[in-house]
């Protein structure tokens, strides 16, 4: 029985793995230099083929996610790009207005409805 429970071996966690490779697997290779695109498509790879391994164990799983987190951080986006009007590298989102304008309009407007509508004796 102790003979057994030493040659159990655990299944590695690969969650955070494949969500990587995903995340990876959806980003745009023109938006990146090629240099950088190069170490993360390599990164990949082995990745993946550590994710496809049933073999793998809990240690190769963790180095091949923090090579791939690694070439990750280190993409540099193409500026010609991003200065043409490519909106999928990084968009402004929200509003600058604030809101007391808004709110000063329609309080003039209800208060303007009002006293239009008040009889006058």
């Amino acid at each position: 029985l102790i003979r057994a429970y030493l040659d159990l071996r655990l299944k590695p966690n690969k969650d955070l793995l494949e969500d990587l490779i995903k995340q990876a697997n959806g980003l745009n290779k023109a938006s990146y230099s090629a240099k950088t695109w190069d170490a993360v498509s390599e990164a990949l790879e082995k990745a993946a083929t550590v994710l496809n391994d049933p073999e793998a164990s809990q240690v190769e799983v963790d180095k091949a996610k923090a090579v791939l987190t690694k070439a990750l951080e280190g993409l540099s986006v193409v500026e010609d790009i991003v200065k043409s009007g490519d909106i999928t590298a990084s968009v402004k989102t929200g509003d600058n207005i604030s809101i007391f304008m808004p709110m000063g309009i329609m309080a003039l407007s209800v208060s303007g409805y009002y006293f239009s509508k008040k009889k006058r004796y």
